[in-house]
């Protein structure tokens, strides 16, 4: 499966959004420095969809916002 993923770092609280063109909204409380913001998103992922973090992939976008995941 794969989604579309808009991602804001550094927010005072974690949470998930469903948006209307079907892409999720993920508020991370971590910084976007040393990849620890997509440590944060895997472990979120992984949770939601009930898989373990390696079944995460982020396909494109490692360094973006919008971020294309897939899951295994």
């Amino acid at each position: 499966m794969k989604i579309q993923v808009k991602v804001r770092p550094s927010s005072k609280q974690q949470k998930i959004e469903h948006l209307e063109d079907g892409s999720l909204m993920i508020y991370l409380k971590s910084s976007p420095t040393k990849g620890k913001a997509n440590q944060e998103l895997a472990k979120i992922l992984a949770k939601q969809f009930q898989v373990t973090q390696s079944h995460i992939r982020i396909q494109h976008g490692l360094a973006s916002k919008k971020k294309l995941i897939e899951i295994k």
